[in-house]
């Protein structure tokens, strides 16, 4: 078998003292776009061949084969089209990362055309084949990829030679040099399976060469479940198998099938009606607005309407029949979800006749995610979700409240107001229980948010204390202590100066002259100036990080070593120069002290003391996060997905491991600069965190995500790939 350059590179030598970077891997991989392209055109090639058995003969179009001839003839252009799109994809970063996201979402559904639909299934086929072809060769890569990034799990997603980038290289390229649909799609489905196989190849050379040259691949998978390069086998159930398609989904979702009889009555209107019905009513002009649509709607039809009411007819059984089988492929993903508790999942089958009687008569519970009944699932599964087993603190209530809710529905109208009713008193009753803990939440939030103005103009006056110091001789203690500490007191000085004045409390004035009397040849000079400055300075110093709680340890400790600095400007010139070194000697030592200040920067933030207990404010260093000992349980990770620290939305659920027990908490707040967010977990308790620590804690293990909050929106995706995999089935059936 014709192996990949990376032979150059030593997969069958001995290994030497070479050992690649992340860069050296990707650029090693881009090298190969040429050898891959040649691999397709060969295969596409050698479709037009005449073959000695017809069941593997390849009919092509007469526009297909135009289309490969022409690719033939262009082959460079090809490679070249393709190699660019394909180093894009690579180092493309968070721009290609954010369209890692189903191929269909059942929301936008309703608004997709025909030709979208059709694209959607096109790229779908791609991406299947190549996944298909490199599902054995690809978790060994992402380890090894992983280990490079210096993740110390397995992370699929962030893997920037994933199968994705060539499935957006292959599509891109393509769509650039075949301009008949057509003809592309007919192209897309052969091509992607040769450069699957010819991906495999590399990918397993790849990993070969890593090894050879010394990379050791990590261990673990640190987050599983959808995202690309890590397929998933959807469970088996009878709707995936019968009549749901996209096309029919989206005439669903866009009431082309709706359910619900014409002349049922007023109650079947209210969803046209316009928004502004309000006022209608106010102006006293909905009922006859009602009489009226009724009317009109009750009017017999006339006898040559008979075939288009007898199509009506048929589309609207269609539509019972999909709406049906919606709820019921929505409900089968719910309590596949191991994240949801048994009691939660089994109060969910006893709502399905409700759902399904509902989904009859209002087809608003599919086109509107407002919906009661929708919203009436969202927050109760997504509530569920704080309680991550049964003997959880607080569960026996919720289970409670869920089975009373449940009851009144099951014996119900199961109408969409039956929905709201219950909805809204579940809504008091927690409200009313999470009174004091939301109190408690937005002080510390409000805590947690002058802390991120004040950390951040911080940072700005650090950068300008920096500018300051240029070319001149401080003590690096000294410069610690301006860039960190003092540019907090700062800082905080002038937010608090509502009328925008820049210097009220003399802070800022007092930089240059500290930075003057830490430099012993200037400050003999002029003895009398720093004998008149230096109590004063000091009472200042301690008045400002007092306002910062800055701790009185540290305090003493800069004190004293300014204090010995001002004390070589009384010396003479022999005494001084060993003070000079005594002194250098002692700051370096204390210097481990000032580190903890602020750099520039740094996405460690300072924390006053009240501010770091309301919140519960996780500090970032390095022995604080050695408390952190792994639990010994790990709950169940079946529900966890590909995620970072800036995706990381509110609503999201996390387990935090926290002096050795996993916490399940929620994000209920993050900064609007995202430098700080805050988790609630049981009982109300906050858990906050800088952007740099909840990072490490990823890196390490220790924070790990549950889920998004969205399992309600996530079950309704399923479905629409559902409708995309019987799609899929029918088009590789006909192929």
């Amino acid at each position: 078998m014709k192996k990949f350059m990376l032979r150059r590179f030593g997969v069958a030598n001995e290994p030497g003292t070479f050992k690649p970077t992340l860069h050296d891997c990707l650029e090693a991989v881009l090298q190969q776009s040429d050898t891959l392209v040649d691999d397709v055109l060969a295969g596409l090639r050698a479709t037009l061949l005449p073959t000695r058995g017809k069941s593997l003969r390849v009919e092509q179009t007469p526009a297909a084969k135009a289309a490969i001839e022409q690719l033939d003839a262009h082959a460079q252009a090809l490679k070249k089209s393709f190699a660019a799109a394909l180093r894009a994809a690579v180092y493309g970063g968070e721009a290609f990362r954010k369209t890692e996201q189903p191929l269909v979402r059942f929301d936008d559904f309703q608004f997709l055309e025909e030709e979208q639909i059709d694209a959607n299934i096109e790229f779908a086929l791609t991406q299947q084949e190549i996944l298909l072809a490199v599902d054995d060769v690809l978790p060994a890569l992402n380890a090894l990829i992983s280990s490079l990034l210096g993740w110390v799990t397995v992370q699929p997603h962030l893997n920037p030679i994933k199968p994705e980038s060539f499935v957006y290289a292959l599509r891109d390229s393509l769509q650039e040099h075949v301009a008949d649909d057509a003809a592309r799609a007919a192209l897309m489905t052969p091509a992607a399976g040769m450069l699957g196989v010819s991906l495999r190849q590399l990918y397993k050379e790849v990993s070969e060469w890593l090894r050879t040259q010394g990379v050791e691949p990590v261990g673990g998978v640190g987050s599983g479940g959808a995202g690309f390069g890590v397929p998933t086998k959807p469970a088996e159930n009878s709707v995936s198998r019968t009549m749901l398609t996209l096309d029919k989904l989206r005439r669903l979702l866009s009431g082309e099938l709706d359910a619900t009889p014409l002349v049922a009555g007023v109650k079947d209107f209210m969803h046209t009606v316009p928004a502004s019905f309000v006022a209608l009513e106010d102006m006293k002009l909905m009922e006859p607005m009602i009489k009226r649509l009724t009317a009109r709607a009750s009017q017999a039809p006339a006898a040559s309407d008979k075939v288009v009411l007898l199509e009506q007819t048929k589309s609207k059984k269609l539509g019972r029949e999909l709406g049906e089988e919606v709820v019921r492929l929505m409900l089968e993903n719910l309590l596949q979800d191991q994240r949801l508790l048994p009691p939660v999942r089994k109060a969910l089958k006893t709502l399905e006749p409700v759902l399904i009687k509902l989904s009859q008569s209002d087809p608003r519970f599919f086109s509107e995610r407002q919906h009661p009944a929708r919203q009436f699932l969202d927050k109760l599964t997504g509530r569920s979700l704080a309680f991550p087993s049964e003997n959880a603190s607080g569960y026996a209530h919720f289970q409670k409240t869920l089975e009373n809710a449940v009851n009144v529905l099951a014996w119900g109208e199961g109408d969409a107001a039956g929905f709201a009713r219950v909805l809204r008193k579940l809504e008091e009753g927690w409200s009313h229980e999470e009174h004091d803990q939301r109190q408690r939440a937005e002080e510390a939030a409000r805590g947690l948010l002058r802390a991120e103005q004040r950390n951040l103009l911080a940072q700005r006056l650090a950068q300008d204390f920096t500018e300051r110091l240029h070319n001149k001789s401080v003590p690096e203690i000294v410069v610690n202590f301006l860039r960190g500490p003092w540019a907090q007191v700062v800082a905080q000085s002038q937010l608090q100066c509502v009328d925008g004045t820049v210097d009220a409390d003399g802070y800022l004035g007092l930089v240059d002259d500290l930075i003057w009397s830490v430099q012993p040849r200037r400050a003999r000079r002029n003895r009398a100036r720093l004998v008149q400055m230096v109590p004063g300075m000091l009472v200042k110093m301690r008045q400002g990080l007092s306002q910062i709680s800055y701790p009185p340890e540290r305090m003493a400790v800069f004190f004293d070593e300014l204090i010995t600095f001002h004390e070589q400007a009384f010396d003479s010139a022999r005494a001084a120069s060993a003070a000079e070194g005594a002194a250098e000697s002692v700051a370096a030592e204390a210097d481990a002290d000032a580190q903890d200040s602020v750099e520039p920067g740094s996405d460690d933030l300072w924390m006053a003391e009240d501010e770091a207990v309301d919140s519960g404010y996780l500090h970032g260093t390095e022995e604080l996060l050695q408390d952190y000992a792994e639990p010994e349980e790990l709950p169940d990770a079946t529900g966890q997905e590909s995620w970072t620290v800036q995706s990381l939305g509110t609503g999201s659920w996390v387990d935090l491991a926290l002096a050795g027990q996993w916490v399940r908490a929620q994000l209920t707040w993050a900064s609007p600069h995202r430098t700080l967010f805050m988790f609630t977990s049981s009982g109300g308790m906050s858990h906050s965190m800088s952007r740099r620590t909840m990072e490490r804690l990823r890196a390490m293990g220790l924070i790990r995500l549950v889920s998004d909050g969205r399992i309600m929106e996530h079950a309704l995706d399923a479905v629409a790939l559902a409708a995309l995999r019987n799609d899929l089935e029918k088009t590789g059936g006909g192929a």
